[in-house]
């Protein structure tokens, strides 16, 4: 393991190497700003907590054991750092709905709707986008990392610390309200 990337930059930022930090910082400065930003979506507070959580990188990297890559452990670092943030806020992470009513919201569906069809429509496009950025922060931040950054369920539990069964149905969750709202907007 001590030949594996990841450690290898671990310790040339311990050993305190010239550049290793701000390379560190530029490899996954991408995804630390996505997770944040997802979830609290302020560019201020994102680049205020951007900032925390590469300072907490910084002072627990002698902490990195490399079980999981430095991208799963510097998301999981950026992850709770924005979940702090909002809890401090008492801003709610996952709304209430209950999975009753998105159970017969699904039997409500026209078996015929197709839901990649109707994000090839350019309007029907920028309407989706509206609609995740209208989905509860969890769910958003989930539904974000899974299709835009093409992040694995194993992943995202290893930067979230949920099961992948609870990623896997709040990624259900989120796709059926998109479903349901695309679909209201095509009548």
């Amino acid at each position: 393991m001590t030949n594996h990337p990841d450690r290898v930059i671990a310790d040339a930022v311990l050993a305190g190497e010239r550049g290793a930090f701000e390379g560190l910082v530029a490899s996954h400065q991408r995804l630390c700003w996505h997770i944040i930003y997802r979830m609290v979506r302020s560019p201020e507070d994102t680049r205020d907590l951007c900032q925390e959580t590469f300072l907490r990188v910084f002072r627990s990297l002698h902490q990195f054991r490399g079980e999981q890559g430095l991208k799963s452990w510097i998301g999981r670092i950026a992850y709770t750092v924005a979940l702090r943030h909002l809890e401090s806020r008492r801003v709610p992470i996952v709304d209430s709905s209950s999975e009753a009513d998105e159970e017969s919201a699904l039997a409500a569906y026209p078996s015929d709707f197709d839901l990649e069809k109707a994000c090839a429509d350019e309007e029907l496009a920028r309407y989706l986008h509206e609609e995740i950025e209208r989905l509860p922060p969890l769910l958003r931040t989930l539904l974000t990392l899974y299709h835009l950054d093409d992040l694995p369920v194993p992943v995202i539990a290893e930067i979230t610390g949920l099961p992948a069964g609870t990623i896997k149905s709040y990624l259900f969750r989120a796709r059926l309200r998109l479903r349901h709202r695309l679909e209201r907007h095509q009548r």
